[in-house]
């Protein structure tokens, strides 16, 4: 009797502990745990997701949440929605976790859904075409093809601006995105539309005829959204982990990686680049690529430099002696084994030879892009000069092993106060900064004018792959 009580005892205390297990769901982190895997609604956009011309993902919000996903020890999957508000829709029995998808943060949004810390700042441009009257002002806005992006902050703010300025009228478009609003500008089917700073940036090399007018926002901040609610298991990992991106420096280099070369090039810079493409790159495109194969290097990286050597020019000859396509000096080219500077294969093979020694002289635990962007730094001032470099980094409290923080004491080679204190002395420390950021921006350049059917087929291939994922909403 004694025996049976007892058994029916421990019988109920399971029973209980079963039901109150039962009526617990695990939280947002839990589930994701479970289920080993992130989903994220992302966009298609240069700033945030796409894919290169070898269906390879990249952006720099794909590389963000990758990343996160990794720290948790999860896969991550990114689901595209059909529209672009529908990323907003997030609750606790949404299809994704959060939204990556370069949102702002703005007054109404944040009544429904949670932000994170921001980790980047935009503006909002009015983009026009140079051959329209540039409008002045947000007066000047009305009676006019103007389309926006619906859903976004974008269509927000005007909304808000147009509560002062009651003639200011646009179009909101839905099965569209910010791409295709500002392809319109430039072939004359819109007067305007608005883009983020950002986004127009890295447009702008493949829309050279399109200016800014005017900037209708204080600058914003974006972040990743997640669903409001009780539970902030999930949202407090993110928080977390964006923080300690910032304290390591790894923010800025993904920042850094992404955004760090689109501001310098102007318009006749970049025309001038996109019909050099056309003239004086097809012959020389064997020799890139045959050369890119024989050193295992891009072969956009070594058209680049040698455009931002001597565009392109197999005569170019400068006063201190360098010449040719890669302008080599003449111990460069006697070390390379190189016997005419002129020829454009062997001033090519000799350019990618000395370029590819230079990569593999830069420490190994230094991560591309970073070694490359160091390689390119020691080419055009020297590997000396970049390893003092690196010495005033590390004495400053900076990281020598990453790009981001080298390129800010590189300047300081010409100032008398600093090189004193260096090996090898005084640098024009600027020209390697400039020289890296226009060869980053004539590589982008490059692949988008040169693959771009093929980049655009693949970037609608995932919309498509992506969307096939997503139940309606």
């Amino acid at each position: 009797m004694l025996n049976f009580t007892f058994l029916k005892y421990v019988v109920i205390c399971i029973s209980l502990s079963l039901l109150s297990s039962c009526s617990t769901p695990p939280s947002a982190l839990q589930r994701v745990m479970q289920r080993g895997e992130l989903v994220v609604f992302t966009r298609v956009d240069p700033t945030t997701y796409s894919l290169d011309d070898s269906g390879k993902q990249q952006g720099f919000e794909y590389e963000l949440a990758s990343l996160f996903a990794e720290q948790l020890g999860v896969r991550v999957r990114f689901a595209l929605p059909k529209q672009f508000h529908h990323i907003l829709q997030l609750s606790s029995n949404s299809e994704a976790d959060f939204s990556a998808a370069g949102l702002s943060v703005t007054p109404n949004r944040q009544q429904v859904i949670k932000f994170t810390p921001a980790y980047y700042e935009v503006t909002q441009q009015v983009v026009y075409h140079y051959r329209s009257r540039r409008p002045k002002s947000i007066k000047y806005l009305k009676d006019s093809f103007f389309e926006v992006l619906a859903g976004t902050s974008h269509a927000e703010n005007l909304r808000r601006l147009k509560k002062s300025k009651p003639s200011l009228s646009w179009n909101e478009a839905y099965d569209t995105n910010i791409l295709e609003l500002v392809s319109m500008v430039n072939n004359g089917l819109l007067d305007y539309t608005i883009a983020d700073s950002n986004q127009f940036q890295i447009f702008r090399s493949q829309f050279p005829q399109l200016n800014v007018a005017f900037d209708i926002s204080e600058p914003e901040k974006i972040a990743w959204a997640f669903p409001k609610g009780a539970d902030n298991s999930l949202y407090n990992e993110a928080v977390k982990f964006l923080n300690g991106l910032k304290q390591t420096g790894v923010l800025s280099q993904l920042q850094d990686k992404y955004f760090g070369y689109s501001k310098h090039l102007n318009y006749v810079g970049i025309c001038t680049f996109r019909q050099h493409v056309k003239s004086r790159l097809p012959a020389l495109k064997p020799f890139f690529h045959q050369a890119a194969e024989k050193y295992q290097l891009d072969w956009t990286l070594l058209a680049a430099v040698a455009y931002q050597e001597s565009h392109w020019n197999r005569h170019a000859v400068s006063p201190t002696g360098v010449r040719g396509i890669m302008m080599l000096t003449r111990d460069t080219a006697k070390q390379m084994k190189i016997n005419n500077r002129l020829d454009p294969q062997q001033s090519i093979d000799g350019g990618a030879h000395y370029l590819a020694t230079r990569i593999k002289k830069i420490p190994e635990r230094i991560q591309e892009p970073d070694k490359t962007w160091m390689a390119l730094a020691s080419y055009n001032i020297g590997y000396g000069h970049l390893e003092d470099a690196r010495v005033l980094t590390e004495k400053q409290g900076g990281n020598p092993d990453r790009w981001v923080d080298v390129k800010e004491r590189l300047p300081l080679l010409a100032q008398k106060k600093w090189y004193k204190q260096t090996k090898h002395g005084y640098a024009r420390g600027n020209e390697p900064v400039t020289y890296i950021v226009n060869v980053r921006q004539y590589i982008e350049m490059l692949k988008q004018l040169e693959p771009a059917d093929v980049s655009q087929e693949n970037n609608q291939q995932a919309e498509d792959a992506l969307n096939m994922q997503l139940p309606a909403l």
